[in-house]
């Protein structure tokens, strides 16, 4: 039998989030139901809901960064059992056979993973409906494992802003005497600092606002440089071995590539589209330095970065709100006014 759910929806690039009553897909049996405790909001939901990349389905379901307690699981289902507290992040299924599939990355299957909401099923080729909702129904091999003892509703921008920036700390193996930078202060890079840290980097804070500095060295960040001022820019020279770079929109990166050591990576985590102004290469031949992209994390990577943060404390610095309240949430993101991540209690629904 198919479940019956309220959530909240966009039905046009035009309307603001509303009620919605749909129906989730009968369980399989490989298929684990949970009750939706807490959903983060992402910049990406805004941007689905209002089709700013020009590729939503309506009704939108948004919600990715999701954790919740299992109700249910299905036959075939070992791993997990009723009352568990577990995570769902940004993908809920991909092909499973692919190169990348096949070696932990199914953020890049090479057949698309199937999105959590804003997708289509493998199976049933319905469309995804994300967490803004009462309950998911989740294939248990996208289905993570939260620690004890870390706070529900502050793991939950884990599931994409934590892993987004944990993943490429990692892959450019971050650790103790690295030197990392990160670029802008908002829900991902917060995470970036509070991460590195504990991976045991010295840390800075790239940022515009001379205003953020308490709140970044309490985050985690070692040193602030302003890349405004020309003269803090120049005593960086040559310093770092990545840059994560987590600001959303188009940006000039080109002052940041001196501050790379040899050999240097600028990750973008942030932004996705063209270079405006165009990169200059001289500084990358001149120094063998990389700019370079990385998408959320594979499944396993995101069980070890849950697990890291259990052992670390680390939970994203969260602001609670209602269902009811989505909409202002959006209008208030869309000026940077939340430190550092909008968390929707989904009890609220019920209201």
């Amino acid at each position: 039998m198919s479940i019956r759910i309220l959530g909240y929806a966009a039905q046009s690039a035009q309307d603001s989030l509303k009620p919605y009553r749909f129906e989730r897909r009968e369980p399989r049996a490989d298929d684990v139901v949970i009750e939706i405790l807490f959903c983060g909001v992402c910049h990406s939901d805004l941007h689905q809901a209002r089709n700013d990349w020009a590729n939503s389905v309506y009704p939108v379901v948004p919600g990715h960064e999701i954790i919740g307690r299992v109700l249910s699981v299905g036959s075939a289902v070992t791993r997990f059992k009723a009352d568990d507290n577990v995570g769902v992040g940004c993908m809920v299924d991909s092909c499973q056979h692919c190169d990348p599939c096949q070696h932990g990355l199914e953020q890049y299957c090479e057949e698309f993973p199937t999105l959590t909401y804003n997708g289509t099923d493998r199976h049933d080729h319905q469309t995804t409906y994300g967490g803004y909702s009462e309950k998911i129904v989740v294939s248990d091999k996208f289905v993570l494992k939260v620690p004890d003892g870390l706070d529900l509703a502050g793991a939950a921008p884990l599931l994409c802003a934590g892993i987004t920036t944990y993943s490429p700390l990692r892959h450019w193996n971050v650790g103790k005497g690295s030197k990392v930078a990160v670029v802008g202060l908002g829900g991902l890079g917060h995470m970036a600092l509070k991460l590195a840290k504990a991976l045991g980097a010295e840390v800075t804070l790239f940022t515009r606002s001379a205003g953020k500095e308490q709140d970044a060295r309490r985050l985690g960040a070692d040193n602030i440089v302003l890349s405004t001022d020309d003269s803090q820019m120049a005593a960086v020279k040559s310093r770092f071995d990545l840059i994560i770079d987590t600001v959303p929109y188009v940006h000039d990166i080109n002052p940041y590539m001196p501050t790379l050591a040899i050999s240097g990576t600028l990750v973008l985590v942030g932004y996705l589209g063209p270079l405006e102004p165009f990169l200059n290469s001289a500084s990358l031949v001149l120094g063998r330095k990389s700019v370079a992209g990385s998408l959320i994390g594979g499944i396993a990577e995101t069980q070890e970065m849950l697990d890291f943060c259990g052992e670390h404390g680390i939970t994203s610095d969260i602001e609670i709100i209602q269902m009811q309240e989505i909409n202002a949430a959006y209008e208030r993101m869309l000026k940077s006014d939340v430190k550092y991540r909008f968390v929707i209690d989904m009890a609220s629904l019920k209201a």
